[in-house]
């Protein structure tokens, strides 16, 4: 029996002396402080109420410190209460508790084609674990979890891994391929790998022969394209089925080697496309696989097993690229033969990355030479790559689902991506300051201490900012090319701080310290740290180039890795490894 609920009795707060503004303000605030409570378990959560009314009164973002604090202070005086005191004391203020009716979500995607045929939509996203996930295949992974969300539907996550000679499973690339995918956001209700199946797969093969719908053949590879060029039969093809049934179980015991013999589906032999004209559907195969090693011998190849999953576990809806058309014309052949219905496909075009490879052999075969570091090279446009960059997940599914499932090729830029991260990242990342190829100057004419802070981001004001001190006798650390180049100018303006005067023999001296008179002499405002402020940092550049710096020692105390806006440099996702900082350098 649960214990019965005592209601706290509800607090009275007496304001003495309060003026007629700040009642009002706290009036407002707990309001908001009341229903956030309410709605989100009885904790209010400060700054979503400030937010609150930052959003009815726009004009007290300038006051945005004091509505913090208040927003603080009346927060926690609405926590103190239990949730039920919270609920009552909302309703005798006349206030509306109940939650948001969740408003109907807006999707780019067009419907899903005879959607309405179906009890329940079914997609799935069948990767090869041979490698990571990039970019482009991530686009039929991110799009299949949108539909299923949209249509309350199932998801399917299926690995594809039943060619250990052709396209040989990578043990680590499975669960590679999950973390990426829950980075992305997609989630899925079902997970199935193809080689823990083959007993089904074997128990289809015999039932496909039994109908005449498969024949084992035995004819040379080359013998075999002979037949298919010509539109002619091969003598394996007509043979009664009790041979067939012979030949499939020497396949299974091994009395067929490996490449003596192949199963193939029977298609229509003057299809005007060579490669729909019988195609293969299981081989021999005797290289051991990674998962379970040598017990089969006889291994379905990518459209039978594909074909038969996709019936057997009730997949409505295949989201693909449109050079699986082919292979759906082959499936087509073997369902007919099952007298199975094919499930709804949609067929979308390539998408590129301009001077990105996308290819995972090249990838591979770039990483086994050694021109790529590893499959999160940033080089690459690989998910783990964008990720380690500091590309955000919203990033990739907004860019996926602008592209959406058009049917022409699509080729994106850097830029495209970029922008649409820069967007995500600039309100909810701090800023720092970063000098790279950094050196010591000694500022002339300091006659007083100057004292600069600077905002850890401009428009919120409660994360605080960075402080820092110059005087007399104080050494500035600036960017040696900025130092070099204000040979020419003369002028610099060091950041919120003041301007200098570059000397034709290097040296420097205070000039002034208006921003007016920064504009005037043309002055270019460049980044600068005191001396001993900074901590070494390298900076790995999109082309895999690296800079060297120091940036402001407050990032220690951060949790990383994280991205940050260097100032006047661009957005870097910083890690701590071996003791040392390292950034990579997502987008200016």
């Amino acid at each position: 029996m649960l214990p019965r609920t005592i209601v706290s009795p509800i607090p009275v707060v007496i304001q003495l002396n309060q003026p007629p503004e700040d009642n009002r303000l706290r009036k407002l605030l707990r309001n908001h402080a009341l229903l956030n409570a309410v709605k989100y378990g009885g904790k209010a959560n400060p700054k979503a109420v400030a937010g609150k009314v930052f959003a009815e009164e726009p004009a007290l973002k300038s006051r945005a410190a004091e509505i913090f604090r208040l927003a603080e202070e009346v927060s926690a005086e609405i926590n103190a209460m239990s949730p039920e005191a919270q609920r009552a004391l909302a309703e005798s203020a006349g206030l509306s508790a109940e939650k948001e009716k969740p408003k109907p979500r807006q999707h780019p995607l067009p419907p899903l084609p005879n959607a309405e045929r179906y009890s329940r939509i079914h997609v799935r996203f069948a990767p090869n674990p041979d490698s990571v996930i990039h970019l482009g295949n991530s686009r039929a992974a991110i799009l299949s979890d949108e539909y299923a969300k949209i249509y309350n539907g199932s998801f399917t996550l299926r690995f594809e891994d039943t060619s250990p000679s052709i396209k040989p499973p990578q043990p680590e690339a499975y669960e590679a391929i999950k973390e990426d995918l829950r980075w992305l956001g997609v989630r899925w209700d079902n997970e199935v790998i193809q080689s823990d199946r083959l007993q089904i797969y074997y128990e289809y093969a015999e039932k496909l022969l039994r109908l005449g719908g498969a024949y084992i053949c035995t004819c040379p590879a080359e013998r075999f394209k002979e037949f298919i060029s010509q539109r002619k039969p091969c003598p394996c093809r007509d043979l009664p089925v009790e041979e067939q049934l012979s030949r499939w179980k020497g396949m299974l015991d091994g009395s067929i080697r490996r490449g003596g013999a192949v199963m193939r589906v029977k298609t229509i032999l003057d299809h005007p496309n060579p490669a729909i004209r019988d195609w293969p559907a299981m081989r021999i195969d005797t290289k051991p696989h990674p998962r379970i090693g040598t017990r089969y011998r006889v291994w379905p190849l990518y459209n039978f097993a594909s074909g038969i999953d996709d019936h057997l576990l009730g997949i409505t809806h295949i989201l693909r690229g449109k050079e699986h058309e082919v292979n759906m014309a082959r499936q087509k052949f073997m369902y007919d033969y099952f007298g199975w219905e094919y499930p709804e496909a949609i067929h979308y075009g390539r998408l590129k990355i301009e001077g990105t490879v996308l290819s995972k052999s090249k990838i591979r075969a770039g990483i086994e030479s050694g021109i790529y570091e590893s499959w999160d090279d940033p080089r690459l446009g690989t998910i783990s790559a964008l990720r380690r960059r500091g590309f955000l997940p919203e990033t990739v599914r907004r860019l996926i689902l602008e592209v959406g499932v058009r049917p022409s090729e699509a080729t994106i830029s850097w830029e495209n991506l970029s922008s649409i991260n820069r967007k995500l990242l600039d309100p909810v990342s701090k800023r720092y300051v970063f000098v790279a190829d950094p050196k010591a100057i000694l500022v002339e004419g300091i006659d007083r201490g100057f004292e600069v802070s600077i905002p850890l981001h401009p428009d919120h004001p409660e994360w605080g900012s960075r402080h820092f001190k110059i005087g007399p006798g104080s050494r500035i650390i600036v960017n040696s090319s900025d130092l070099n180049g204000a040979k020419k100018s003369r002028y610099l303006r060091l950041m919120n701080l003041f301007n200098i005067e570059v000397t034709s023999d290097g040296s420097c001296r205070l000039h002034s310290e208006g921003v007016a008179e920064a504009r005037s002499l043309g002055a270019p405002i460049i980044q600068w740290l005191p001396e001993g402020a900074g901590v070494p940092i390298s900076v790995v550049k999109p082309d895999a180039s690296k800079e060297s710096g120091l940036v402001d020692s407050g990032v220690l105390s951060e949790g990383l890795p994280q991205v940050f806006q260097f100032y006047r440099y661009g957005f870097v996702r910083v890690c701590s490894s071996g003791g040392a900082l390292i950034g990579y350098f997502t987008h200016s």
